[in-house]
């Protein structure tokens, strides 16, 4: 083994992994020649990153996973493991969650081991054939964000790849590169990279993007530039224009995730950073992006890692535009006015559309009229904004009227919400008001309100029986208040309904 080499390996390593992690969440695999080679790996990683070191098996983030036996070299020993340990350690390696993201290998956990969170392999020893082919194997599980498995070849397998994919695999009968030796996913990152910059942000100033405090200055005018650009609705009513810039960046971080590492890339990687900050910023703030999943966002964030800062900035988007972040339950007038006085008015448009929209939904679990109410209040504001029938100033306009609405619609003093939920449910008939008044309405709530709770069970909304007794409950209680009876069947279907919205909250206090 030539002298220094696998100190220089060890600190090519390093720069990689953390290059690589940047780029998409996950762990890694290192295959060494042989044991010796492993511990002495191990050693020169540790010392460039001592912090990677634990003193069991059950802390650190580098472990080597190889047999061994009391024989064995002293400067083995510390890698020595019986079966209970490497259990442990194989629970820690496939948990997404646990610190363990490395080990070194020689031959153990090739073959028959899947780990889906791997999604790097690094190779240090010549391998051939259905060896190679399940050695590679390892980082190619389906895991959530993951777009494929990336091989690191430091001791030169990839004719022995190629082969062995056109041997094993179904591709045999290709003529296309089994392996992408040729950097395609560079070519599709520098022209994605391309499109952003010349179909979505020419004539818009980024410069200074690389400095933090200059980047979440242009988040703001950023999103209301993008929000501008094609501002139709598509099928499912979401700004075409941001949902093909969101679609461009998630190509782009894909791209990213599998060629982030290689020269090219690095150099763009900040304005990269830069336009994965808008996307996320755009997802957290209109219904565009609201049907991404978790891991998509999470994954967009994890570029940002390397601008502290920018990340901070993204996270707090309402501190990134100069306001104080609102109270979902109480748009409050401060915060309405702040929004009013925005320069960005789309942005400001996008903003309120969704705060508003997630509180009828917070609403509308508790309060079945209000939240059927505000909802349609809401899409017709909306369906005139994108039809052109109200200017982004006057939908504003529009939106803070209806989120002063929707504050005031509480219950008055002496009745909780609930209680006020069941009162509009029986005051939307109007000759019951006429007839019974308004107190007598405040009882019945109540009281029904009581009897439900006290009866609710488990999933009693959906078991018949137990359905048919709630109804039967409530139908006594409007003829003894004298609910009027061509109104009663009407009202009765109100009540039930409001009380399944709360039938598993409920439950679960009994």
């Amino acid at each position: 083994m030539a002298e220094g080499r696998l100190a220089t390996l060890a600190a090519d390593l390093v720069a990689h992994w953390q290059a690589r992690k940047e780029s998409i969440a996950g762990k890694a695999m290192i295959v060494a020649v042989s044991r010796e080679a492993a511990v002495r790996l191990y050693d020169e990683l540790v010392k460039l990153r001592p912090e990677w070191a634990g003193d069991d098996v059950g802390n650190g983030r580098l472990k080597v996973v190889m047999t061994g036996s009391s024989a064995d070299p002293a400067h083995f020993q510390p890698h020595r493991t019986d079966k209970r340990q490497r259990k442990l350690l194989e629970k820690r390696f496939k948990d997404a969650d646990d610190t363990l993201e490395l080990v070194i290998v020689r031959d153990m956990w090739l073959t028959g081991f899947d780990a889906p969170p791997v999604h790097t392999l690094y190779v240090d020893k010549p391998m051939q054939g259905h060896g190679l082919m399940q050695a590679i194997a390892r980082t190619n599980r389906i895991w959530k964000d993951k777009p494929g498995g990336l091989i690191v070849d430091y001791i030169g397998v990839g004719e022995e790849l190629k082969k062995a994919i056109k041997q094993y695999t179904r591709d045999a009968g290709s003529d296309r590169e089994p392996v992408d030796t040729s950097g395609r996913a560079l070519q599709i990152l520098l022209d994605t990279l391309d499109v952003l910059r010349k179909e979505f942000f020419q004539g818009f100033d980024y410069s200074g993007f690389q400095h933090p405090q200059r980047a979440l200055a242009l988040l703001g005018p950023a999103m209301e530039h993008v929000l501008k650009l094609d501002p139709e609705p598509d099928e499912k009513g979401r700004n075409r224009g941001v949902r093909a810039y969101l679609d461009q960046v998630a190509k782009l971080t894909t791209a990213q995730a599998l060629a982030g590492t290689l020269p090219e890339a690095m150099a763009v990687r900040e304005e990269i950073a830069f336009f994965q900050a808008v996307r996320v910023s755009l997802i957290k703030l209109t219904r565009a992006g609201s049907n991404l999943s978790r891991f998509e966002k999470e994954a967009a964030l994890r570029q940002l890692v390397a601008k502290g800062v920018l990340v901070e900035g993204v996270n707090d988007i309402y501190g990134t535009l100069g306001m104080s972040k609102p109270d979902i339950s109480l748009l409050d007038e401060q915060f309405l006015a702040q929004i009013q006085a925005m320069p960005t008015r789309n942005l400001a448009a996008e903003l309120l559309e969704r705060l508003i929209a997630d509180q009828i939904k917070a609403r509308g679990q508790k309060n079945a009229l209000q939240g059927k109410e505000f909802a349609a209040k809401l899409e017709e504001a909306v369906n005139k904004y994108q039809n052109r029938g109200l200017t982004t100033i006057e939908v504003i306009e529009e939106l803070i009227n209806l989120a002063k609405e929707i504050n005031e619609a509480r219950p008055p003093d002496g009745m909780t919400e609930e209680e006020f939920a069941f009162y509009q449910a029986l005051a939307e008939n109007e000759s019951a008001v006429r007839e019974l008044g308004h107190p007598v309405l405040r009882a019945l709530a109540q009281e029904l309100t009581n009897k439900l709770r006290k009866s609710a069970t488990i999933n009693w909304q959906n078991r018949k029986d137990s359905r048919a007794r709630m109804i039967a409950m409530v139908k006594v209680l409007l003829a003894i208040h004298k609910y009027p009876p061509d109104r009663q069947a009407e009202a009765t279907e109100k009540v039930i309904a409001q009380a399944e919205l709360l039938a598993d909250a409920w439950a679960a206090e009994r």
